[in-house]
């Protein structure tokens, strides 16, 4: 299979402070990884870099085929982000937001409607989003990542605020079988181990632990958080 992320000494920092430190990783196209740590492990920090948010300051990256930065305007739009924020126009409805982001991406409108549909909010896609909780926002921002069909998800944290009949919901688009490489970050550890296929862990900045998930345990995980 085909590399859809390859990292080489990959480093960070921010001032005098390293973010991230030596991480080198090849995930084939289709596969799973999750990125495991405590707060300020660097988790974040990654996962913008492959979004082509934040430059490296050291290393190599290609994403999808191509190389970090100097190419990351080739692969953005092959890109799904789901962050802590999600990322949408509170003054405008949710149909409002995924059309603009339709538009941007060359999508058929026809697509939104279905989106909503499908997470369970086509009767409420016209309601400014400042007056929708917290886990439909979180919904529509799902929507938002996947409207362009990304071949590369980067998902953080993605089922927080959600209740388990809105997860249930959102799995069959960001979920194992949504089709798409995928890099996700969760605070779960129990749960990223029925998700992914490689397990990333970051203590300060520095990978510790790079194995398939199906080699860890509970307390191979625990130690992370030590």
């Amino acid at each position: 299979m085909p590399a859809a992320i390859e990292l080489e000494g990959l480093g960070r920092h921010y001032g005098e402070r390293a973010a991230l430190q030596d991480v080198s990783l090849h995930l084939e196209a289709g596969r799973t990884l999750a990125v495991l740590g405590a707060n300020g492990a660097g988790k974040t920090t990654l996962l913008r870099i492959l979004a082509t948010l934040l430059r490296p300051h050291a290393g190599l990256a290609r994403v999808l085929g191509e190389a970090l930065p100097e190419r990351g305007w080739a692969v953005r739009g092959r890109i799904g982000l789901l962050g802590h924020e999600p990322l949408l126009y509170r003054e405008l409805s949710a149909r409002e937001n995924l059309g603009y982001h339709a538009r941007l991406h060359g999508v058929r409108s026809a697509r939104v409607g279905e989106l909503l549909e499908r997470v369970g909010l086509g009767r409420r896609g016209d309601e400014p989003v400042r007056t929708l909780s917290r886990g439909m926002a979180q919904r529509v921002a799902v929507c938002r990542a996947v409207l362009h069909e990304p071949a590369l998800l980067l998902l953080d944290e993605p089922l927080a605020n959600l209740d388990p009949a809105a997860s249930e919901l959102v799995a069959p688009l960001i979920g194992r079988g949504c089709g798409a490489t995928r890099v996700l970050i969760s605070h779960d550890p129990g749960r990223v181990l029925g998700e992914a296929d490689v397990v990333l862990g970051l203590r300060g900045g520095r990978p510790v632990l790079l194995a398939p998930a199906g080699e860890l345990g509970p307390s191979d995980l625990r130690a992370l958080y030590a």
